[in-house]
């Protein structure tokens, strides 16, 4: 590989990725980053509100073929800057999966400009048309193996704890 930098949007979505593997709910492991000025503000994943029991634990609460108990990665992430006060106003946000018409209705009302996703799910036609009629936009990203096999050839072999005598 050559000396070449991550491009940001394979940097953020990378991020978004690792956050999904934090995901406490088995139907899908989605994980999102919100981003201003090429800066991280907040990172959210698929889970139960804290202090209730998890879908890996206990099973999802199902209703009419949704899990009730999880909070999507994309509203955590965006609670996760209400809560500390940061604000999500000309943001932009990488989400491993198309967001759901709920998340794309409050990622709208936050103020976030670009929605950046890897995977199509379920894309709703009317998330489209508002993120068009809002003057936001909408992009998918495919990540680029070529950037990522320091992580599985590189990295991560020369990060192995080395034996003290």
């Amino acid at each position: 590989m050559s000396n070449t930098r991550i491009p940001w949007d394979q940097y953020f979505m990378a991020q978004a990725v690792l956050l999904s593997l934090r995901s406490t709910c088995s139907r899908l492991e989605v994980g999102a980053t919100l981003v201003k000025d090429r800066r991280i503000i907040a990172g959210g994943y698929n889970g139960s509100v804290s202090g209730d029991v998890h879908c890996i634990d206990d099973g999802c609460y199902v209703v009419d073929d949704h899990c009730i108990r999880t909070i999507h990665a994309e509203m955590n992430a965006l609670l996760q800057c209400a809560k500390l006060g940061v604000s999500t106003d000309n943001a932009e946000i990488y989400v491993t999966h198309f967001p759901c018409l709920p998340c794309t209705k409050a990622i709208l009302q936050a103020g976030v400009k670009k929605i950046h996703y890897l995977n199509d799910y379920r894309n709703n036609q009317y998330a489209m048309e508002l993120i068009q009629q809002v003057g936001a936009s909408v992009h998918q990203v495919e990540l680029d193996p070529v950037y990522f096999e320091k992580l599985s050839f590189g990295v991560l072999n020369d990060a192995q704890p080395t034996k003290k005598n």
